[in-house]
């Protein structure tokens, strides 16, 4: 990978000498790409070495604090460019609507009109990075072929520069942001300088000049007089911060608006005590004119009261805070909390490790930890009482956070070798509480001595509090998680019986919404002188579906056992479950084997058909009569069909949940299911089982839960086990 360098080689560095490229490569290539394409702001990510992360190495058009959320980013992340890393794809985003439904943590922190496409930098063989770049709302929804293949193949120069200057050991030089303005025409060659100053002097009100950083370039006098402010403490200033009652997010959120719509926007603002004033801004690329008049007839109230004095430097801006608190609702199990906090909090807030701690009966508990070079030195905080004299135990039993400067501070108060963790210089250690009770401790350590001022020390307990309400709902999950496993091992089988004539495999994969407890069962009974295979699903994803689904399979078994036949073994079972009084259906298929005569005989409630693959590859859907769902009907019958099931035959019993799919048609489902059964059915029955489920095993989301059995009938002479 190429790094990015100061010049200044680390002590790690790699023994051949690197050599800094002259031009800056990055910076070139990305104004490149956005006159290009008419872009007005854009960035460029690399990855630092293998890391899964990508980082933020120059901006062009808008400051960089408008991205200061994803300045770091994970490649899991749900962004535009990590997701065009992922995807090896340009990933398009059309404009407003289209952010807030695909990307809303990004939609919440910038809820603005404009439009983005996110690129890989990225070779054949390796991934280097990714760029984006932006444009004003105005920007047709759709991205047109011409501006597609220009990013495309700039991106694609980019990469083989990147990989040529990695062949040849060099390094990347850090490049600044570019911000300054372009040239903004022939003005002062027409009118003057001089003039063009005398003219604005003569204006009734007030003209402002801000470059993209919002800082102040110019002003006339009568904008000065409007402000309250002179003209030299406006100048070279942001204005928010050069004027005490502009002091407020929600103005500066105005200016952000502007800058990244290009559109003018309006608003008003109360200078103390009673005189409003209008403010109109007037984006462009260069900058923001801002046109300042008083009020009229303004009866509204302040957005917030503003307060005197110079803005203070944030340690996390309001956008980052509300790109944090989205993150974290976003968090479900407690590796995700402690993934989250790594990847985006402490590179936020500068911390270079973290440990997150749990409490529960009275001693503490590692749930995660990143960047410690030792994992040993993390680990001697499991299991360790909070009665214990450490600054995590003291923090999580006592609820008050604890600031350590550096290594002689932390010492001074904790002597013992428990209290500090080898190779940092300063610590926070942050109470995690949770509806007024404690559910643990989040560490984080600083290679460097660090003062910890009272704004800093505020916005960590703020964060702390963020982190513990993720905690422990995901906390919470993690144990209904661990239920829902073991309740679903204890009601299915544990393994299948061994059969004369047949050989049998099943599959289970939970939902992974709710508590992941199914309704979905299977079951293969052996007696005398034949045997039985069921599949059912019960209606539901809840603990209530998985009991009725665990009394179904005990019945079915119970009159299998005693010699009903299948009709009558569907009747008995229908009436069992109207007899319960449940008010959820279930839907089931069942088969009597007799694998001596090549036959099975079965009866279906509502379940979706078998599939049959025989011995020459041929595929049929198995269109049984049947009757309506076990629990709707206790009159209902369930006539019986018989089939051939020959040496050699593979029939595939299934649940729903392996065949619905959000805009699939079922019969194409189950078709594209018999294809992949013809294909593979000579395979061992193991890996044609994985295969059919495998693309339901690889998802991350599944909104239903599936099962699957798989019978495969052969005479006992070839039984080969498979």
């Amino acid at each position: 990978m190429v790094a990015v360098s100061d010049g200044q080689e680390s002590g790690q560095a790699a023994t051949a000498v690197r050599t800094p490229i002259g031009r800056p490569l990055l910076s070139l290539a990305l104004t490149s790409m956005m006159d290009a394409v008419g872009a007005h702001s854009g960035a460029v990510y690399l990855r630092p070495g293998d890391e899964p992360v990508l980082q933020m190495a120059v901006t062009a058009g808008l400051p960089r604090s408008f991205a200061a959320p994803w300045e770091r980013v994970g490649l899991n992340a749900p962004i535009p460019v990590a997701e065009a890393v992922r995807e090896r794809r340009l990933v398009w985003v059309g404009g407003e609507e289209d952010m807030a439904r695909r990307y809303p943590r990004i939609a919440v922190v910038l809820p603005y009109p404009f439009a983005l496409a996110a690129m890989p930098i990225a070779t054949a063989s390796r991934v280097y990075g990714a760029a984006y770049v932006t444009w004003p709302g105005s920007h047709p929804p759709v991205l047109s072929v011409p501006e597609r293949e220009q990013l495309t193949s700039a991106c694609d120069r980019l990469a083989v520069r990147l990989e040529r200057a990695a062949a040849e050991n060099l390094t990347l030089r850090v490049e600044s942001d570019l911000m300054d303005a372009w040239s903004i025409g022939g003005t002062a060659d027409t009118l003057g300088t001089v003039e063009a100053a005398r003219m604005v002097a003569r204006l009734p009100y007030g003209l402002c000049s801000l470059d993209l950083s919002g800082r102040v370039g110019f002003a006339n006098s009568a904008a000065a007089e409007l402000l309250g402010v002179t003209v030299g403490r406006l100048l070279g200033v942001q204005l928010w911060a050069a004027v005490p009652w502009l002091n407020d997010p929600s103005y500066e959120e105005r200016y952000r608006a502007a800058l990244l719509s290009q559109d003018p926007v309006s608003f008003v603002a109360l200078r103390p005590p009673s005189d409003w004033l209008s403010f109109r801004l007037y984006p462009s690329t260069t900058g923001i004119s801002v046109r300042i008049t008083r009020a009229r007839n303004v009866t509204a109230t302040p957005p917030s009261d503003a307060r005197p004095g110079d803005a203070p430097t944030r340690l996390v801006s309001m956008s980052q805070a509300l790109s944090l608190a989205g993150a974290l609702t976003e968090t479900v199990s407690v590796q995700d909390v402690v993934g989250l906090v790594a990847d985006e909090i402490a590179p936020t807030v500068g911390s270079e490790a973290l440990a997150l701690l749990g409490a529960r009966a009275g001693r503490l508990h590692v749930l995660g930890h990143h960047g410690y070079p030792d994992p040993h030195v993390v680990e001697r905080f499991d299991g360790m009482p909070l009665s214990a004299a450490t600054p995590g135990a003291h923090a999580v039993a006592h609820g008050v956070p604890a600031f350590f400067e550096s290594r002689r501070q932390l010492e001074h108060l904790y002597p013992t070798r428990h209290s500090t963790p080898d190779g940092f210089a300063a610590w926070a250690y942050l109470p995690l509480i949770a509806s007024g009770r404690p559910v643990g401790a989040c560490v984080l350590a600083y290679a460097e001595p660090h003062s910890f001022s009272t704004h800093e020390r505020a916005v960590l307990s703020s964060l702390a509090g963020l982190i513990a309400q993720a905690l422990d709902r995901a906390l919470l999950y993690d144990v209904k998680h661990q239920l829902a496993h073991g309740l679903q091992a204890a009601l299915l089988p544990h393994s299948l019986p061994r059969l004369p004539g047949v050989r049998a495999t099943a599959r289970y994969l939970p939902a992974t919404r709710g508590m992941e407890i199914g309704g979905d069962f299977y079951d293969l009974v052996p007696s005398r002188p034949l045997a039985a295979a069921v599949i059912g699903d019960v209606q539901g994803h809840n603990v209530t579906a998985a009991g009725l689904m665990g009394q179904i399979r005990t019945a079915v078994r119970a009159y299998t056992t005693v010699g009903q036949e299948p009709a009558e073994v569907m009747r008995s079972t229908n009436r069992l479950l109207i007899d319960l009084g449940s008010e959820l259906f279930a839907s089931c298929l069942y088969l009597r084997l007799d694998p001596g005569r090549g036959r099975a005989v079965m009866a279906r409630a509502g379940h979706p058909p078998p599939l049959l693959r025989r011995a020459d590859g041929q595929v049929r859907v198995l269109d049984l009569a049947g009757g309506p769902l076990l629990g709707i009907d206790g009159s209902a019958t369930y006539p019986t069909t018989e089939v051939e099931l020959a040496p050699g035959c593979v029939l595939a019993l299934y649940t729903d949940g392996l065949i619905e799919t959000p805009g699939v048609d079922i019969e194409d489902a189950v078709a594209a299911l018999g294809r992949r059964l013809g294909e593979g059915g000579d395979r061992p029955l193991e890996e044609l089982a994985d295969e059919l489920v495998g693309p339901y095993a690889a998802a991350e989301e599944r909104i239903d839960d599936v099962a699957l059995l798989l019978l495969r009938a052969q005479s006992d002479e070839g039984d080969d086990g498979t």
